[in-house]
């Protein structure tokens, strides 16, 4: 796949991304905003955390994304009694009397990484790891990951007993945390319909492997103007209480704010989002469209802002004013 320019290979991908968001919305009614998010993902070499009650078709959405994309698809049930090679593989003595490394379904493209909160923090750093790194380490070998290479894990926010929910540090390696609301009451109509008629929806593969990485290459190339760079920087600097550059809703609410990761997220989804709007460069509403989801996860609310209701998102929302 050649483009004469990176403007070409642009108006390619606008067009690539239409027909995967209409070979998704075959299988899945509803939930744009998450789809969308969840390809800005794939795109920008990000990895996206879930979080919804159940039922809301997490699952379906991950595996019918990786079909459009025609990528491999594992999905790992985390539980209490998970172990790390569980998820990475373990080594077996074979029948010549030989060590030999059986991967784990972290060898797959996209990763489904259910109820990551209901494992322990050593199986979650192995994950967390393999995101990181894109490669394994097992008895002494670092075994590397095919890419494109894509986590999505979902997070219940009901039931809290028995979990572990993650650090502030492994939270920060997800670029985007997306919470999935319940659908409209025309869509949940449409997802009866369409799941109790016995018909069954093909996905059709949209993009290669191939294709992907070359599009990912294609979004690292597009320009940044100062001003977009300097407002993304100012954006993160605000949510730091107690520093020169704070909000006052930062100093009012906030323990502690976003490290230089969010700042480097905000303008990577901003150019991805510029990208699949047919824009050849990322300005300020681009920053502001994925502000939410890059920096709701990476601020630590204090006591204040719990007992008077004030949300992640809601404190987001009154610095990007």
């Amino acid at each position: 796949m050649q483009y004469k320019s990176d403007v070409e290979a642009v108006d390619a991908l606008v067009e690539k991304y239409k027909i995967l968001k209409n070979e998704v919305a075959k299988v899945i009614v509803g939930q744009d905003e998450i789809v969308k998010k969840l390809i800005l993902c794939i795109f920008s070499k990000g990895h996206c955390l879930l979080i919804g009650v159940p039922g809301l078709a997490k699952t379906l959405m991950i595996n019918t994304l990786a079909k459009a994309l025609g990528l491999s698809y594992s999905r790992i049930q985390f539980t209490p009694d998970l172990m790390p090679s569980d998820i990475i593989g373990t080594e077996i003595l074979d029948e010549t009397r030989k060590f030999r490394f059986i991967k784990g379904p972290v060898f797959a493209n996209i990763i489904l990484a259910d109820e990551i909160n209901r494992t322990p923090p050593k199986t979650q750093s192995a994950l967390l790891e393999a995101m990181q790194e894109k490669a394994v380490t097992a008895a002494g070998t670092t075994y590397k990951l095919e890419e494109p290479f894509f986590v999505l894990a979902t997070q219940n926010p009901i039931e809290q007993e028995g979990t572990y929910p993650l650090p502030e540090a492994q939270l920060d390696r997800f670029m985007f945390n997306v919470w999935l609301d319940y659908p409209s009451i025309q869509e949940e109509i449409n997802i009866v319909k369409s799941t109790t008629s016995g018909q069954e929806n093909g996905v059709n593969v949209v993009l290669s492997k191939e294709e992907i990485l070359a599009y990912q290459q294609v979004l690292n190339r597009i320009p940044v103007t100062d001003n977009v760079l300097q407002y993304a920087v100012n954006l993160a600097t605000k949510t730091r209480p107690n520093t020169t550059k704070a909000h006052p809703f930062a100093n009012d609410f906030l323990s502690w704010g976003a490290g230089p990761r969010a700042s480097q997220y905000l303008i990577i989804g901003a150019k991805a989002h510029a990208a699949i709007n047919g824009k050849y460069s990322p300005d300020i509403e681009d920053v502001q469209a994925v502000a939410v989801s890059v920096l709701r996860h990476r601020i630590v609310r204090n006591y204040k802002a719990e007992a008077e209701g004030m949300d992640a998102e809601k404190i987001v929302s009154e610095f990007l004013k």
